[in-house]
């Protein structure tokens, strides 16, 4: 699978990983903080890797990960990368005043606001460096009609302008997601966490509608926030404490993985790309973890540990 033209680098780029995206939360001090040089390290390792499509959002780091993507990718020719960013949040100082500009907030506040998104944009453009935004979500929009009302009402604006190529609504809950895809003029949906190893509640409805409209999909969550890369060393799901029943299935999907001569983590990425996804976006915070996931998407899994993965419903 591999998405539409739109979402993709206009100018063919040798070795290019079609469908894969480097996710830039982590590089926006998700959990720990991120130097600037080593966030422009972490991008670089995904260029060199051929990874192309850069995943951001004002809400990663209040505006950090926007503007360390747009320092590593500054002297790259734009129509060599695409860049996804979002809206539905407003950034906010520490007495809670908005910021203008280029500056980064001390937090962000939810705005689905037809000016908000306008204003959102303006201020991401001015982080990245760039005069457009190749993929443009709406970011976690858990009220629904404010979000067709207001926000989709600018995001057409800015599609039909050329400022903005493709729309899109990025959520972690179905019920939402659902009715966006439904009821918006979308081009793609990002679905966090819903089409993994461990959770395809994603495939009951979602993927079909999607395929029905022509929306494309990409997953993120992949890892289900480290459970299904490293259940001992990483054992969280959803930002939480994984509980003893996701462990031990966890643990066993890597038993099984283990079986058939494949890394737990290689299969996750995996996953959601046989399960009909277009792409898939991989949050990393270092180079080493960019070569980790870009080696994971060139191993040789077997048909026989899919097959086996059905058969033992785990």
């Amino acid at each position: 699978m591999a998405l539409r033209p739109e979402l993709r680098p206009l100018t063919p780029v040798a070795g290019l990983r079609v469908g894969v995206g480097l996710g830039c939360a982590p590089i926006g001090n998700l959990f720990s903080p991120v130097a600037d040089s080593d966030a422009v390290e972490t991008v670089e390792a995904a260029l060199e890797n051929g990874v192309r499509y850069f995943d951001t959002a004002p809400l990663y780091g209040s505006g950090e990960s926007e503007r360390k993507l747009g320092l590593a990718l500054r002297g790259i020719p734009r129509d060599e990368v695409a860049i996804a960013t979002k809206v539905g949040r407003r950034l906010v100082d520490g007495d809670g005043r908005a910021v203008a500009g280029a500056a980064s907030g001390a937090s962000s506040v939810a705005d689905l606001s037809r000016d908000g998104v306008w204003r959102s944009l303006d201020g991401s453009l001015a982080r990245l460096g760039t005069d457009r935004i190749d993929v443009l979500h709406l970011h976690d929009p858990l009220d629904v009609d404010a979000g067709l009302s207001g926000a989709m009402t600018a995001m057409v604006e800015l599609r039909d302008q050329g400022v903005v190529r493709a729309l899109g609504v990025g959520l972690g809950r179905l019920a939402p997601l659902e009715r966006f895809t439904a009821e918006a003029p979308l081009d793609v949906i990002m679905e966090a966490g819903r089409l993994t190893l461990l959770d395809r509640t994603a495939e009951e409805r979602l993927m079909a509608l999607a395929a029905s409209r022509g929306i494309d999909v990409i997953a993120a969550g992949v890892f289900n926030s480290g459970i299904l890369a490293d259940p001992d060393g990483a054992p969280y799901f959803e930002y939480a404490p994984a509980d003893a029943e996701l462990l031990d299935r966890a643990r066993r999907l890597q038993e099984l993985c283990t079986r058939h001569g494949v890394a737990l983590a290689d299969a996750a990425v995996v996953f959601p790309l046989r399960r009909g996804a277009d792409a898939v976006v991989i949050g990393a915070r270092t180079p080493a973890e960019v070569d980790l996931f870009a080696a994971g998407l060139d191993a040789e899994i077997p048909e026989a540990l899919w097959a086996a993965l059905e058969y033992e419903g785990i």
